[in-house]
Formats: structure tokens, sequence, C-alpha cells
């Protein structure tokens, strides 16, 4: 009779037994014929990492500012760091026991990776190896999901840095408009060895945002389509378990809120993760991305199973890192998740891994280099700390220069005639402008996202429901009462990229008010506002696609666009002039009131 494992089992149990009657040891009842002693359960542990919204950042470095990064709360970033921290999980867990993803938004955001997209594109013939991607390989991402600011650089920068990752890019809900099939890989599998025969298959679908449609409708309108991310969800999830999957985690670039910033201009939700927790069964974690928001650990009951779905959304930039923390046990021939939890890791408790510092340190450089590059002068320094509630200069800044690209534009043409005004927001409460030289990253650091310019043109009535309701950004402050600038902005939870100043029109903001009464006194060229007048508004193409659910300007007539960045055309502007000088073109055009008298 062939010796196979399953008789040398039975016959070292059987010798065993023997061996421990003939020296008189006392023997458990089943050896007596009591009946066979339960095995203990098969259990298994594993742990996956997640980051999201690294937007191009390695190094704990911000270009803008020329140093080390630093925060309020003392915050540092980068794929540097985070790789520390997952040579310290993979050498507690096994390098076996782990998997690494993330949810997001990569290679956009930082000068770094702005330098390999436009300046020294990876595109290009025997072009570089861009940055993210070498970090992300030295550090063994196993997949990763498309953020909406993937697409912001054009399909065939997002297409060569696919091809340079040694891990998919995920996009379920990513279609062909042709075709209706996936742009990209849906999901990704991934065998995990257990101790006990059988190994553990984890599925990780991939989700992005349905707001690219909108928010990138230059490089993707006609080419490709993103449904809502609960129906592709539903779609896939039953997939990967008929495919054997015992373990499927949702890497999902979309916060959990379930509420969307561009109102109803898509009938899908932007921030969907906790709805398809809720209505999806078959999820065991999701990953969340896109809210910039730290939720260590989230639950969610899905309402068909009754079982909690875990997520959690680790901060921006690699200052967090996720651990789900899965407990598996093998019953009916299968393994079944037990148990899950979540937990955040600080990136700023451990030191950049000198691996992949010194892996990009040439990239590095070169982008510093970039961003000190001198290209003009300014009279006098300006900063936005205060632009939050005053017309400040730096501000006067940007909409001077996207009004008189505007205005040229146009010139001979049928619009050549309106008025143009001009939108802009307080990206930034610590950039400035020094007195004296003034570098690409003063300028870049104004406008730090990859926005283009276009022309829309809104009439005066529709102007006044577009400023009522930038003016929601302020906290309702009774006249006479104490005004705290650390409590008047940002109210329903506004950001700060969400409240637009108009320049060329003069107004008041009385924030003793109640949101949507707030404007006063607003007027054209000294004379009060025609609500019938036409206008033409130059406005990022965010907020022209309806980012923000601004009222009119997503269905107003476009008149131009631009391809080139914003930040691009204000660096321009410095250097075509060599001097810049408030003095020239900056002014108060609104400030905030109450019963007619300023604030400040």
């Amino acid at each position: 009779m062939p010796l196979n494992r399953r008789t040398f089992l039975e016959g070292s149990v059987a010798v065993g037994a023997g061996t421990a009657l003939a020296a008189g040891v006392a023997v458990p009842a089943e050896a007596h014929g009591g009946g066979p002693r339960p095995r203990p359960a098969r259990r298994y542990s594993f742990t996956v990492m997640g980051t999201t919204d690294l937007h191009g950042n390695v190094f704990n470095w911000d270009y803008f500012t020329d140093r080390e990064f630093d925060d309020k709360a003392h915050n540092d970033v980068g794929l540097a760091k985070i790789s520390t921290l997952v040579d310290r999980v993979r050498e507690e867990k096994g390098r076996g026991n782990t998997l690494l993803i993330d949810a997001g938004d990569t290679i956009q955001g930082t000068q770094l990776s702005y330098y390999y997209a436009k300046v020294d594109p990876i595109t290009a013939r025997r072009g570089p190896v861009h940055p993210m991607a070498q970090a992300m390989n030295a550090i063994g991402y196993d997949a990763a999901a498309l953020g909406n600011h993937e697409f912001n650089y054009g399909i065939p920068v997002l297409r060569k840095f696919e091809e340079q990752c040694d891990f998919p890019l995920l996009g379920a809900n990513a279609l062909d408009a042709k075709t209706l099939r996936p742009a990209f890989a849906p999901y990704s599998m991934h065998r995990l060895r257990t101790p006990h025969g059988r190994d553990v298959r984890v599925a990780v679908l991939g989700l992005t945002n349905p707001g690219i449609a909108i928010w990138d409708k230059a490089n993707v309108g006609g080419k490709m389509v993103f449904p809502g991310l609960e129906e592709q969800a539903a779609k896939w999830v039953p997939k990967l378990r008929s495919m054997g999957a015992d373990v499927v985690v949702v890497s999902a670039h979309s916060g959990s809120s379930g509420t969307s910033s561009y109102g109803d201009q898509l009938p899908y939700v932007e921030n969907a993760a906790g709805l398809v927790a809720e209505q999806v069964p078959g999820i065991d974690a999701i990953l969340v991305g896109h809210a910039h928001s730290e939720i260590p650990e989230y639950r969610v009951r899905n309402r068909e199973t009754g079982r909690d779905v875990v997520l959690s959304e680790p901060l921006k930039w690699g200052q967090r890192l996720t651990l789900f923390d899965f407990d598996l046990v093998w019953e009916k021939g299968r393994w079944s998740v037990e148990k899950v939890g979540a937990r955040v890791l600080n990136s700023n408790v451990v030191e950049e891994d000198p691996r992949i510092t010194g892996l990009l340190a040439d990239e590095h450089r070169k982008v510093v280099a970039y961003v000190n590059q001198v290209i003009g002068t300014s009279t006098t320094a300006m900063s936005t700390a205060d632009a939050p509630w005053k017309d400040e200069p730096i501000i006067d800044l940007i909409n001077v220069v996207q009004t008189e690209t505007v205005r040229a534009a146009l010139a001979g043409g049928a619009y050549a005639g309106l008025p143009v005004l001009s939108q802009a927001s307080c990206f930034s409460r610590t950039a400035r402008i020094p007195a004296g030289e003034i570098t690409i990253k003063d300028a870049a650091g104004l406008y730090p996202f990859e926005n283009t310019l276009e022309a829309r043109v809104l009439t005066g009535a529709q102007l006044k429901d577009y400023l009522e309701f930038s003016a929601k950004y302020y906290a309702l402050t009774p006249a006479g009462a104490p005004v705290d600038t650390a409590k008047l902005t940002n109210a329903e939870g506004t950001p700060d990229y969400n409240y637009d100043a108009v320049s060329g029109l003069t107004y008041e903001i009385d924030i003793a008010k109640p949101v949507g009464s707030r404007i006063v006194g607003l007027a054209f060229e000294g004379r009060p506002l025609d609500p019938a007048a036409r206008f033409v508004l130059a406005v990022n193409n965010y907020r022209a696609s309806g980012g923000g659910a601004f009222p009119h300007v997503a269905g107003a007539p476009q008149v131009w666009a631009d391809s080139d960045e914003i930040r691009n055309t204000i660096i321009q502007w410095v250097r075509a002039r060599g001097t810049v000088d408030p003095a020239l073109f900056a002014s108060v055009g609104w400030r905030l009131t109450r019963d007619g008298v300023p604030v400040f």
C-alpha cells in the first residue's frame, strides 16, 4: 500500500497512542473509543495596506516653498515615508501575508509630477520613467485605482504611466465610450499562501470617480464614460465571488459621504463609497479616496446581508497608511472572513526610506532647480494670509492675468464688445509673492491645481446668483458680535477653493444676513448691475464644468477655452512684463460688511 499523507498521519497518531498506553500515561477519552477529538479550526490572518491621494508626493518636500513639508499638525508627506511604514508592517506580518494598494490621484499635485508630465514628459521618445512609477514599483504596490486627477494631463500621459507601472491601474467604471467595455483592468486577483493547503484569493476591485466626465471633459469626451460606482460594483462583485474570491476589497476613488460637489450635473454620486458598502453585497472592505479626509475605521451595514463592511481613508499625500487586518477561518470547504478591522499609521513617526530618496535624488534636484528659476520681480510683497476675508492684491494678480488673457483671445470676434470679468479662489493661505525676485515656485504656488481657462457668457442676474452662492462660505455673524477669523470662513464645510471672488464688479457681502441675500450694492462701472446685461466670465475649467455646484456657469455658453494651465499663463505673464507692480492692477472690489459697516 503506497504511503500517502493521510496514511502517514493516521499511522503516526496510532503509534503515539500506543506509546502512551505502554508508558502508563493518561490517555484522552477518544483514545479509549470515546470518538475523535475535533480538529482545531484552521485560521489565517493577513493585512491589506492602503494609500490614497498621493498627488505626486515622493519626498517630504514642499516644492512651492522649496523646503521640508510641514503643517500645523506637523504631518509629513511622501512615498519615502510610506515605504518605511510598509517595510515595518511586512517585517511584522511577513511579506507573503500582506498586500499594498492605492485609491488614486497619483500623478498630479506637485511640481515633481508636473515636471515629468509637461517639462520633461514621460511621453517623449526615450523619455524618463515617471517618479511615481519608479517609487511605487520599488515599494512593491500590488494594485492602484484610477483617480480623477490621473486624467488631467490627457490619456497618452496616463497610458504611458500605466505602461511604466509594475502593478495594474484599476477602473471598473472607466469604460470605452464606443464599446462600453472597461478601458482599464477592472480588478486584480491575488493569491496568499497559507500554512493550511489552500491559498486565500483576494480580489481588488478598482472604482474611479464619475466626475471625470465633467472635470476632464476636454481629455475624455467621446473617448471614455464613467458610470456610477454602485452600478459597476453590483456588476463586478458577484463575478469576483464566482471566480473564487474569498475576500473582496474595493479600492474606490470616491468619498464616503454620499454627496456631490457638482450638484445635478451628472446623475451619479461623487462620494459614493458608503453607498457601495450599503447597497452591494459581497464586499469585505473599501479603501476610500478622493475626499482628502482621515477615516481610520468606518463601518457600514450592508442592507442585504446585514454584515458590516469596513471602510478606511488614509490622509492625503502619504500622511497616513491604512491597515486592514483580516482574520479568516476555514469552514465548509472554503475560507470565510471572520473579522475585519482597520486603522491608520502616521508617517511622521518614521524616517524617509533612503532606498526611495536615493532612487529619485536626480529627479528631485532637477525639479528644485526648475522651480527656483527667476521669472521677474515684484515691487512689493504680497500674501494670501488674509485673502479668505479681504480683497487682496495677490488674488487680483490672478484675475488681471485671466482678464487680459481672455480679452486678448476674444479681440476682433463676436464677443469682443462684452465686458470681461474674472473669478479666482484662494487655493492656499500660505502662498506669497516676495518683494524682489519672483521664481516659478512663487507664481506656481498661487495655482497648485492643473486648471485651464475658459470664457463663459453670463447675465447680470446670473452673476448675482453666482455671488450669493459663493457667499455661503462665510458663517452668519450678527452685527456687533465679535469676529473670529478662525471661525468666519468655511461655513457648511465649504473649502477655500469653492469661494470665488469676481473682479470687474464692486459689491459688499453682508455676513449678518442669511445665505441667499448677502450681496449688497452690486455694481458695474459705478452703476447698479443690470440683470439683463451680458458679460464674459473668465473662469477655470473645474468651475465651468460644474465643480462646486455654482449656479448657471456650467450651462452658460462657452466662447473660448485654453489648453494651457492657468499656472503657466501666470508665469508667462510675469515673464513678459518683467516687473509686477500691484499699484497698476490691485483694487478693493469687494468687502465684508454688517449692516453697511465694514468688518475689516
